[in-house]
C-alpha cells in the first residue's frame, strides 16, 4: 500500500490539538451547533456527502460558518476570516491548515474534521482524509487505497451495540479514524488500537487528541498480529474490512483474504484473547453457500469457551452485493468496459465459491466457563432501537439465568414483565376469543412473539410478587385445567419469554 498521493497529516501534538479544540468549541462547531446552523435537511445531506445545501446555509461570515466551510466543505477561506476564529499560526505550524491561492492569501484544511456527539453529550471530533467523512460515499476509493474514512453507518451501528460496562482493557481491531477507540476510552482504563494502515493509526491519534480523550496504545499490523501472546482483553471490537471481493484493491474495505475468511479468522481468534466474562463484538459479512445453512456456517466460527449471539440484519444476492460495492468505489462513474470487467470478476469469484447471497450482521461473543456455551443465531431484519449495548449485555445475563435454572427452579422463580411491552390480539371482528395473542416490545430489539392464552395471562400478572408455579396454579383453576399438566407444559414458553427479554427474573 502506498500513501504517496495523499496529503501530509497534522502533527498529533496535544497542545496544538487542545488549542484547536478550544477554538472549535468556542465557535459552537459541535453536532448541536451544526444542526442549529444548517437545519435538519442540510445536516442530513452532509451525511450523504451532499454539500450544496450546507454551502447555501454558510454564505455568511460568522465563526461557525467559517469553520463549516473550512473543515466540512473543504473550501478555501480568506486568512483574515480564519485568523479571528482559530489560532492560525499554531494550526499552520501543526499541519491542520495550509496556505493556498495567490500568494497564500487563503487557508485550507488538510483533513476533514467532523463534530460528533458522544453518548452522554460529549463534544467529540472525528478526523478523516479530505472528502472521506462518510464511508465510501462519492467513490473516494478510486483516489488512493490508503485513504482513511470517517464515520459511516457501520461505525455508528457497532458503537451502538457495544456493551459499555467499565473494563480494565479494550482492543479496537482495524481502528480506522478511531471512533471505536474513542467510545472505548470512556469506560476502559487501557485502550489498544490496531490497523494495517499506519495512516489510520496517526488519524486515530488526531481524533483522540482533538476530542480531549486519553491517548491509546496504537499498533500497526493486521488483525491480532500486533497483540502479544500474553495479552488478553475485557472488550474487543472491530468494524473490519469485511467486504467479500475479488482481490484487495481498497484497503478500507477489502480484507485481502478469500471469501469470508477474514471475518472467520477474526471471530475464531477472539476467544483466546478474551478475559473471563469479556465481550468481543464485530460487524461481519458471510457467504450463503449452495447446500449449506448460513447459521451452521457462522456457528462453526465460534471459538470454544464462548457464548455467542449472531444476528443477520440483511441479505443481498450476489448481483446486488457486487453493484453496492462497485458504486461505493465509484467504479460506475468510470470506463464502462472496466466497470463490466470488475463486475464480471465479482460474479466469477462468487460462482467459483458457489455463493448465492451474502449476509450482513452482528456477532457478539462472551467468554464463559460454562460447561455448555450457548450459540444463538437468528435473522432479524426489523427496526431496532439503538443504542443496544444494554440489550446485548442483558441477553447474556438471561442466558446465565436460564442455564442455572432447571424447570423446577424456573417454576419457583419470580418474574416481572419487562418495560414497554404491549399485547395485541389478532382474530376476526366480533369473535369471542382471539386467534392468537402477540406480545410486542417497544424498546431494544423490538421483538414480537406469539403466545397462547395461558402465556399471555401468565405474562400479564408477572410483577415479581408470586412465583411462576403459583401463578400457573391460579391460571389452571381459572381455566379448569389440571395444574400438574399446566406446570409440565409451560416452562418451555416461560424460557422463551425470558430468553427474548419479555420477562425478567425479579430480585428476591
Amino acid at each position: 500500500m502506498s500513501n504517496a498521493t495523499l496529503s501530509p497529516l497534522p502533527s498529533a501534538d496535544h497542545e496544538v490539538a487542545a488549542r484547536l479544540r478550544e477554538a472549535l468549541l468556542a465557535a459552537s462547531f459541535t453536532a448541536d451547533g451544526l444542526l442549529d446552523l444548517l437545519g435538519a435537511p442540510a445536516y442530513a445531506a452532509l451525511a450523504r456527502s451532499e454539500t450544496v445545501p450546507a454551502l447555501r446555509a454558510t454564505r455568511g461570515d460568522t465563526p461557525l460558518e467559517t469553520l463549516v466551510r473550512l473543515f466540512l466543505l473543504q473550501q478555501p477561506v480568506p486568512y483574515a476570516r480564519v485568523e479571528g476564529v482559530l489560532p492560525v499560526h499554531a494550526c499552520v505550524a501543526g499541519g491542520w491548515l495550509t496556505r493556498v491561492g495567490d500568494a497564500g492569501g487563503d487557508l485550507a484544511a488538510t483533513v476533514d474534521v467532523r463534530p460528533y456527539g458522544g453518548p452522554d453529550g460529549e463534544d467529540w471530533f472525528i478526523v478523516s482524509d479530505l472528502g472521506c467523512a462518510v464511508g465510501g460515499a462519492g467513490g473516494i476509493g478510486n483516489r488512493d487505497e490508503g485513504v482513511v474514512l470517517g464515520v459511516g453507518g457501520a461505525s455508528t451501528t457497532l458503537a451502538g451495540i457495544t456493551v459499555r460496562t467499565p473494563v480494565a482493557s479494550a482492543l479496537d481491531l482495524g481502528t480506522g479514524s478511531g471512533i471505536q477507540a474513542l467510545h472505548a476510552s470512556r469506560h476502559a482504563t487501557r485502550v489498544t488500537a490496531t490497523d494495517l494502515n499506519p495512516r489510520a493509526l496517526h488519524i486515530t491519534a488526531l481524533t483522540l487528541a482533538l476530542s480531549g480523550a486519553p491517548a491509546a496504545d496504537l499498533r500497526e499490523g493486521s488483525l491480532f498480529e500486533p497483540v502479544r501472546d500474553d495479552e488478553s482483553y475485557d472488550l474487543i471490537v472491530s468494524n473490519p474490512p469485511f467486504v467479500i471481493s475479488p482481490g484487495a484493491r481498497l484497503t478500507y474495505r477489502d480484507g485481502g483474504m478469500g471469501g469470508d475468511d477474514l471475518c472467520r479468522s477474526l471471530v475464531q481468534g477472539a476467544g483466546e484473547r478474551l478475559n473471563e466474562g469479556g465481550f468481543a463484538q464485530f460487524l461481519a459479512n458471510w457467504q450463503h453457500v449452495e447446500g449449506e445453512d448460513w447459521q451452521d456456517r457462522i456457528r462453526s466460527w465460534v471459538p470454544r469457551g464462548c457464548d455467542a449471539w449472531i444476528v443477520q440484519r440483511e441479505v443481498q444476492d450476489v448481483t446486488q452485493y457486487a453493484e453496492l460495492w462497485l458504486r461505493d468505489a465509484g467504479d460506475h462513474r468510470g470506463d464502462p468496459a472496466a466497470y463490466q470487467a470488475r463486475y464480471d470478476a465479482w460474479l466469477d469469484e462468487f460462482e467459483a465459491r458457489k455463493v448465492k447471497a451474502v449476509g450482513f450482521g452482528w456477532i457478539t461473543l462472551r467468554r464463559t466457563s460454562a460447561a455448555e456455551p450457548v450459540i444463538t443465531a437468528e435473522e432479524w431484519p426489523h427496526p431496532v432501537e439503538q443504542p443496544l449495548g444494554d440489550t446485548v449485555r442483558a441477553h447474556f445475563e438471561r442466558l446465565d439465568y436460564l442455564r442455572a435454572h432447571d424447570d423446577a427452579a424456573l417454576l419457583a422463580g419470580h418474574f416481572r414483565l419487562a418495560g414497554e411491552i404491549v399485547q395485541e390480539q389478532v382474530g376476526l371482528p366480533g369473535a369471542e376469543d382471539p386467534e392468537h395473542v402477540v406480545l410486542r416490545q417497544n424498546r431494544g430489539m423490538r421483538r414480537a412473539t406469539k403466545v397462547d392464552t395461558v402465556g399471555a395471562g401468565f405474562a400479564g400478572v408477572c410483577d415479581g410478587t408470586l412465583s411462576a408455579g403459583r401463578i400457573l396454579d391460579a391460571i389452571a383453576q381459572l381455566v379448569g385445567e389440571d395444574p400438574v399438566l399446566l406446570r409440565d407444559r409451560t416452562p418451555a414458553q416461560i424460557r422463551l419469554l425470558v430468553e427474548q427479554g419479555f420477562l425478567e427474573p425479579a430480585p428476591r
